[in-house]
């Protein structure tokens, strides 16, 4: 292998529960409108046709905890809490028990997004890279285990913004459930380990400004936490 020209940036990881190691980050793919309730907010309906996916860079993974600046070229940057999936082993055209299998873990997360930007784009049918794909906007608390979280069914997800409820709802309300949205996705992608897949948003998704503390909880797993700074 040639030298590099520069430093390559570092490996991110989200820590795992009990354990010493870390989870590598290789790839993040988001799921779109996967709650009917906030595809109804979002004013569009949901497609029950197959799930639909946009991605973020590994490196803007943040750890839960974090102090993250207010992105530039937005007025309404919006928080969404989500359930993520963190991949353990290869998986390619597969069916649901066998993506099922492949589930190394699940997580907290927050998809923070740049809203104004991703509606202007959605309105001239144009990717939502500048709106979703923004430094520091991957956040996520360590991951648990597959089989130490069980299975997923009624469990509570909630978002506060200073210790104010903006979203609650439950896991069963998930239109696509974890072993389909991998199953789904493995007929399209090679997944491997490192592979992290955040399932989407429930209704309440709402603007944060400078100060704002946002927290969020799934039952069973471990929080998730950022405070949004001042901008650069």
């Amino acid at each position: 292998m040639s030298a590099l020209l520069f430093s390559a940036p570092p490996v991110k990881s989200v820590p795992v529960l009990g354990e010493a190691a870390a989870y590598p980050v290789h790839r993040i793919f988001c799921v779109g409108r996967n709650y009917a309730a906030h595809a109804a907010e979002m004013g569009v309906e949901v497609d029950r046709e197959a799930p639909f996916y946009f991605t973020k860079s590994a490196q803007a993974t943040e750890q839960t905890g974090a102090t993250v600046p207010y992105p530039p070229g937005t007025r309404d940057y919006h928080y969404e809490m989500e359930l993520v999936i963190a991949i353990g082993k290869p998986v390619f055209r597969a069916d649901k028990a066998t993506a099922a299998a492949a589930i190394f873990g699940y997580g907290t997360g927050l998809d923070m997004t740049r809203r104004d930007l991703q509606l202007a784009a959605r309105a001239t049918q144009r990717p939502w890279d500048l709106g979703k794909d923004v430094e520091q906007s991957a956040i996520f608390a360590p991951l648990t285990r597959a089989a130490a979280f069980g299975t997923i069914g009624g469990q509570r997800i909630h978002l506060e913004v200073n210790g104010v409820v903006r979203q609650d709802a439950r896991l069963s309300d998930l239109i696509w459930k974890v072993e389909e949205l991998v199953s789904h996705l493995s007929g399209y992608y090679h997944l491997a380990p490192g592979d992290l897949i955040m399932t989407g948003t429930p209704a309440g998704v709402g603007a944060v400004v400078p100060g704002d503390v946002i927290t969020g909880g799934i039952d069973g797993l471990a929080p998730v936490s950022l405070t949004v700074g001042p901008a650069e």
